[in-house]
């Protein structure tokens, strides 16, 4: 199932205390968000160019975060939980709603959603532009990506809430290895006749952001 909401959250914990935080996101904070209703899975990703780790949560809309279960859930952390929140840096915590959804044929949504490398490009695009936009990353710039067979797949989304920056857009890319990023395929989808239109705009300036899983995709619980 495609998801048609995504959470993108990333924290910095100090060094002293990491295996602390590892031990409580994968046993604590992430365990009760996949019991709660709307959520379809999760992945923990370290982030590559230096430290921080990012959580990408699944959705079926970004209504799962206005529930009365996950109110409670934020209301109501418990002490670690309170601690945790309150040390640690580096905290964004973007959400989102499907835009578009493309991957190879050849794979399944599981096996994209489990990549071992997710690139993310966050930009802000005028309202006026969001159309024309849209309409290059889907018509344009992915087909010619997906022509690398390490892409794997791109999910695009359009940010409803989001701090602490003002992104309009997340574009998120499963690849099977960051060397896809050097490919023949991305060097051509970025040299286009309609991306340098584009590029000549003030307001084309992504953030591009890349991931190594940490561990297996963590899934719903079943309601009991």
């Amino acid at each position: 199932m495609q998801p048609g909401g995504v959470l993108f959250s990333e924290m910095t914990p100090d060094p002293l205390w990491e295996a602390d935080f590892h031990d409580w996101y994968d046993t604590e904070h992430i365990p009760i968000r996949m019991a709660a209703p709307g959520f379809l899975g999760a992945q923990r990703y370290s982030r590559s160019d230096g430290p921080g780790f990012l959580a990408v949560y699944d959705m079926d809309s970004p209504a799962a975060l206005i529930t009365d279960t996950y109110k409670r859930i934020k209301s109501e952390p418990s002490e670690r939980t309170a601690r945790m929140l309150r040390d640690v840096s580096g905290f964004t915590r973007y959400t989102g709603s499907l835009l578009s959804w493309q991957q190879q044929e050849t794979i399944s949504e599981s096996e994209m959603l489990e990549s071992d490398v997710l690139y993310s490009v966050f930009f802000t695009v005028p309202e006026d532009r969001q159309e024309e936009f849209n309409d290059w990353y889907t018509q344009d710039h992915v087909p010619k990506l997906l022509g690398e067979r390490k892409w794997l797949g791109v999910r695009r989304y359009a940010i409803v809430d989001g701090a602490p920056e003002s992104y309009t857009h997340l574009a998120l890319h499963h690849l099977a290895s960051a060397d896809a990023l050097d490919s023949p395929a991305r060097a051509a989808a970025r040299s286009t006749p309609w991306r340098d239109r584009l590029a000549a705009e003030s307001w084309f300036r992504g953030t591009y952001m890349v991931f190594t899983k940490r561990h297996q995709r963590f899934l719903a619980q079943p309601a009991t």
